[in-house]
């Protein structure tokens, strides 16, 4: 794919951060975009400010990705109104900390429900579209946390390591049957978002301080610049796309030191990592 102009976009997790930027990158190109979250209101803004930067046409829905049959309605809905669809950006995503042994089953559905379903349900619904297009891509949105674990992110981790897993075999899947679609998996590090305070926490963690954490010290890069990272990443059918310095440098690190790596990162986390929270 070498232009995104008059390409349908398809972006889920468009109401605020990196899909938001995205949502913006892609209209500035002449994209016509179909646009999805939970978040309402978000969403709302997200499309005002595309409208106001020349967006051709836009369509915004109500999505829960991790909601199969929703989803399934959706994909065809907006083939309906768009006649086709040439790229699904799997975005949306939730985040999750604490201990393995603090988590609860209902926060680790959840998490499992959006991070992982919801990529599978985009991609399951806009693979066919995508190929019949012509000119086809999916993106999927894993982590510097689909390349390296850390502590106290375990079932993120788990997810993110999923969706990087999936996306690697079905860009092959694509390349051995010869397919029109490109297939990228992006890994950002720290990007100024706001997923460390919309996060749930294990009871015995301390979210203020968790999310201090986050947007102080590890979220480095504007949403803007990731977007234009990953939109070249698009244009260039790159197969992984490394956002930000520290995803960077981490990635060659576990890739220096192989599974020592891991006990580097666990040292350095009893320096950085907020203390629990007390239960009273």
């Amino acid at each position: 794919m070498k232009t995104l102009d008059d390409k349908v976009v398809v972006i889920t997790g468009a109401g605020s951060g990196i899909g938001r930027a995205l949502a913006l990158n892609c209209a500035k190109r002449g994209s016509l975009l179909a646009l999805s979250d939970v978040d309402e209101a978000g969403l709302a803004e997200t499309v005002d400010l595309v409208k106001g930067a020349g967006a051709r046409e836009v369509r915004s829905d109500r999505l829960d990705v991790a909601d199969r049959d929703a989803f399934a309605t959706y994909a065809t809905d907006v083939v309906g109104q768009f006649g086709r669809a040439n790229v699904i950006i799997n975005n949306a995503g939730v985040a999750l900390a604490g201990d393995f042994t603090e988590l609860e089953y209902k926060d680790i559905d959840w998490i499992i429900g959006v991070n992982f379903w919801g990529v599978v349900h985009g991609t399951k619904e806009f693979l066919p579209h995508l190929i019949a297009s012509g000119d086809g891509h999916i993106v999927n949105l894993s982590s510097l946390f689909g390349l390296v674990s850390m502590p106290g992110q375990s079932m993120y981790n788990a997810t993110k390591y999923a969706v990087r897993g999936m996306t690697e075999a079905i860009r092959e899947e694509m390349l051995v049957a010869g397919h029109p679609v490109g297939v990228t998996a992006v890994h950002p590090g720290g990007i100024k978002t706001a997923i460390a305070r919309n996060a749930r926490v294990a009871a015995n963690e301390d979210k203020e301080a968790t999310a201090q954490l986050f947007d102080k010290k590890l979220a480095r890069m504007s949403p803007e610049r990731a977007a234009e990272i990953i939109v070249k990443g698009i244009l260039t059918n790159k197969a992984r796309v490394l956002v930000g310095l520290d995803a960077h440098a981490l990635h060659h690190l576990a890739k220096l030191t192989g599974s020592r790596y891991q006990d580097i990162v666990a040292a350095a986390s009893k320096r950085v990592v907020p203390p629990k929270a007390t239960i009273v």
